[in-house]
């Protein structure tokens, strides 16, 4: 069984008098943390990107995978303006690849004293290659809407991951006690159902619009659309969105109340609030691109809000405690 230790022990204390920046850390310092944000802020980004391709009907701007072309393993200037975003994308695969690795050889020799952040690094890694089959998927199926759809659902666990990453590398291990009521536990449960199946609903609505991520027919003369209906789908992905809503608003009476986790739970309902006057508003104006594009990244910083607001319930041993081994 483990422990939360009190604090480091004195062989994984870090050198805080002459730190060098190439020595991988026994213990958590500013190295670790910017990595974890770095880690988080390159997921936002690449969901961000990954709408631009789509919505800028760049899809199939690289028509193969792995490679751009039969012959080529970039775009060419034949290709255009599609061809330069759906490669740029790609690359930015190898940017998140880079902060993965970094972030993995930052935890690695805590694994024992914080397994926390080492599996939550290794996580985060090896999801890299199972979003590139899944891009290439997508690529080779012509944009089939499910298959992209599950490469946005990939990506959003990917924000929750990496916001539990900076969490606790800036907060230390979850301790045992809990800071609210099994009622304020309950309704931060629904929140999270709420905000799983309005995600969800979200990515079908998308699947069934106007956006299908190309601008030629392909299939025999058409593009893959889920085939729901797209006026009754953004109806119903309404509903989870207010119910979610509503809870938010019943975690920020109750924070306020309670004299705890405030601060998260309004981050929450701002996001929210943003979310729905953009949602509103693109639904009213046809769809425009910068906006379900907003729409987009905002899905997952509520994503990464509701995960930061599930951990904040339960307290955390502090920056410098560690996980100890002791006999059962």
């Amino acid at each position: 069984m483990t422990r939360v230790g009190p604090t480091v022990e004195q062989d994984v204390q870090p050198d805080t008098r002459n730190p060098r920046w190439w020595s991988l850390p026994r213990a958590v310092d500013r190295r670790v943390i910017w990595l974890a944000w770095a880690s988080f802020v390159v997921e936002v980004v690449l969901i961000g990107t990954g709408g631009l391709v789509r919505l800028t009907a760049s899809g199939l701007g690289c028509p193969t995978w792995p490679k751009c072309t039969a012959e080529s393993l970039v775009s060419t200037p034949e290709m255009g303006v599609h061809g330069v975003i759906e490669f740029g994308n790609r690359l930015l695969t190898f940017v998140l690849v880079v902060v993965a690795i970094a972030m993995f050889l930052a935890v690695v020799r805590m694994r024992r004293t914080r397994p926390e952040l080492f599996w939550l690094a290794f996580a985060q890694g090896i999801a890299i290659p199972v979003q590139a089959v899944i891009g290439g998927l997508s690529v080779l199926t012509n944009l089939n809407p499910f298959v992209v759809g599950l490469h946005f659902v990939v990506s959003t666990t990917l924000v929750a991951v990496t916001a539990t990453l900076v969490h606790r590398s800036m907060n230390g291990p979850r301790a045992a006690a809990r800071l609210v009521p099994a009622w304020y536990t309950g309704v931060v449960r629904g929140t999270v159902a709420a905000t799983a199946v309005t995600v969800l609903v979200g990515i079908l609505t998308t699947g069934s619009g106007p956006h299908a991520g190309a601008d030629e027919a392909v299939d025999g003369g058409r593009l893959h659309r889920t085939g729901f209906d797209p006026q009754l789908m953004e109806h119903l992905h309404a509903v989870p969105a207010y119910v979610l809503f509503g809870l938010t608003l019943v975690l920020v009476v109750g924070a306020v109340l309670l004299r705890t986790l405030s601060r998260w739970a309004l981050l929450l309902l701002v996001v929210e609030f943003v979310q729905i006057a953009v949602g509103l508003t693109q639904a009213r104006t046809g769809l425009p691109v910068g906006l379900v594009g907003t729409h987009m990244v905002l899905a997952g910083l509520l994503v990464g809000a509701v995960t930061v607001l599930v951990l904040s319930t339960r307290a955390s041993a502090g920056r410098s405690a560690h996980r100890e081994r002791v006999a059962a």
